[in-house]
């Protein structure tokens, strides 16, 4: 098993970051991440929040990993998270559903309210059952893999609170998002295109959320 943990400090509140990061998908630095949906969402007797969402990612193999041994490169990832709105904490934890044998990592992410901001604590553990005088070399990856991907969801996260920073010093008004500054295409529903297209689409619409209405004389 290899281990990883790190701290980071947002000069954000608790709130704003909490938001930023259950809204970071989708974002540019997160083309790997297919499909995010909440499965289950429930308040406690206490008063958090417990929400259940089910990610689909995709990824690829090493070239030194043996052949045929893992038939697709996406993988299903469970994230469980408990809101405490009264003790401003949020606790999140992911680990993958499949290629377990091959390698697990298990994930969690702490948010907590802090006098100089918003304190990010993540522990990773990564785990391979896989033998063959490869477990440690698979670990080794995964953990490589893993401080290279929380970079650029960090990167994700600090992206989306640049985005509701702005939405908030904009009036913000509901109905149909004005497309007309976006940089990326509106892509008709019924094209075909490919994994890349729909995700920067999906990213332009999200984009959208936050722009004020366009001012009409």
């Amino acid at each position: 098993m290899r281990f990883f943990s790190q701290s980071f400090l947002y000069d954000d509140t608790w709130s704003i970051v909490t938001l930023a990061f259950f809204l970071r998908y989708p974002n540019p630095y997160a083309a790997h991440v297919i499909s995010c949906d909440v499965i289950s969402r429930d308040t406690t007797p206490s008063g958090t929040l417990v929400t259940t969402r089910l990610i689909l990612k995709k990824g690829s193999m090493p070239r030194w990993f043996p052949r045929g041994i893992v038939s697709r490169a996406e993988s299903w990832v469970i994230e469980e998270s408990e809101v405490d709105p009264y003790g401003k904490v949020v606790r999140c934890v992911t680990k993958n559903l499949d290629h377990v044998k091959v390698m697990q990592v298990e994930e969690s992410v702490q948010f907590a309210q802090t006098p100089k901001g918003t304190l990010q604590h993540t522990e990773a553990r990564v785990f391979s059952r896989f033998g063959w005088g490869l477990t440690k070399r698979i670990e080794n990856h995964g953990l490589t893999r893993f401080k290279a991907n929380m970079q650029r969801s960090r990167e994700g996260v600090s992206l989306i609170l640049a985005l509701l920073r702005q939405s908030r010093l904009q009036p913000m008004a509901l109905g149909p998002a004005d497309h007309s500054h976006d940089v990326l295409p509106v892509i008709q529903s019924n094209a075909e295109v490919n994994e890349d297209n729909r995700h920067k689409t999906s990213w332009a619409k999200f984009k959208s959320w936050f722009r004020p209405p366009s001012s009409q004389a």
